[in-house]
């Protein structure tokens, strides 16, 4: 299925652990439900499950312009690079509109040195079939949408990256994954 970007977002952190006491995928794998929402206002609740294929899924509801419920399955699952994929429901402005894009949910972390971490949290939602169709009917223009989605997915990012970075270098302090 062929794709337009919506919009795309970089944010970076440091974390003050080095890179070998950090695990981004078992991190995202294990966060829980209220560690999820203490690192946005805007999250609503996080859980892991499985495909049907066994591969391990981030289950997110989070507001980010519109509610968003997020099947995040994983493409690259390394200590220091996750790379996760969903097919989302986009819901709003109201509970009757409801979409489907695609957001793909990237995070690295890289060595500063011996005692910190850059944490770099990249968020890119593209299209699909049924999401430009959504527009069309609505009179929206492509060009718009992406103006106003990339300014609250940027917003988020920005809220988001510094309290993951925080909740990573508590566990990596704690030696959580070895």
């Amino acid at each position: 299925m062929s794709s337009e970007l919506v919009a795309k977002s970089v944010t970076e952190a440091t974390i003050g652990a080095p890179l070998a006491d950090i695990d981004l995928t078992e991190w995202v794998f294990t966060i829980t439900d209220s560690e999820y929402q203490a690192c946005s206002k805007n999250h609503i609740a996080a859980a892991a499950s499985r495909t049907a294929e066994g591969k391990r899924m981030s289950l997110n509801v989070e507001h980010v312009g519109n509610l968003m419920v997020q099947h995040y399955v994983e493409e690259i699952s390394e200590r220091a690079h996750c790379r996760l994929v969903s097919t989302s429901e986009s819901i709003g402005p109201d509970i009757n509109s409801r979409t489907k894009v695609i957001v793909i949910w990237s995070f690295t972390a890289e060595a500063i040195d011996a005692h910190s971490t850059k944490f770099t949290n990249t968020v890119e939602t593209r299209s699909t079939p049924e999401y430009l169709e959504v527009l069309k009917t609505r009179g929206v223009p492509f060009s718009k949408a992406c103006e106003v989605v990339q300014a609250a997915v940027s917003a988020h990012n920005a809220e988001e990256t510094p309290l993951f970075a925080k909740d990573i270098e508590r566990k990596a302090k704690a030696k959580r994954w070895g």
